[in-house]
């Protein structure tokens, strides 16, 4: 799987604090190794303080967005 993030996610994802960078990370490689969920519009994906949107584009992920409550 690929994975593409908007603009407006990649600003965020560099711009959170590094432990939570290092989450939002982890939930990005989650939904990469997830091979049966494969949501027709919008997915989302929480962790701990984190959370991202994304959608799945055949073997394209795209990350809409991403956040934290940090």
């Amino acid at each position: 799987m690929r994975v593409e993030l908007i603009q407006r996610a990649a600003d965020v994802l560099f711009d959170v604090p590094e432990e939570t960078h290092g989450e939002i990370i982890t939930l990005i490689d989650a939904i990469t190794e997830d091979t049966e969920t494969r949501a027709p519009d919008l997915a989302a994906a929480f962790g701990a303080w984190c959370w991202l949107v994304y959608t799945v584009h055949g073997d394209v992920i795209e990350v809409l967005d991403v956040g934290c409550a940090r």
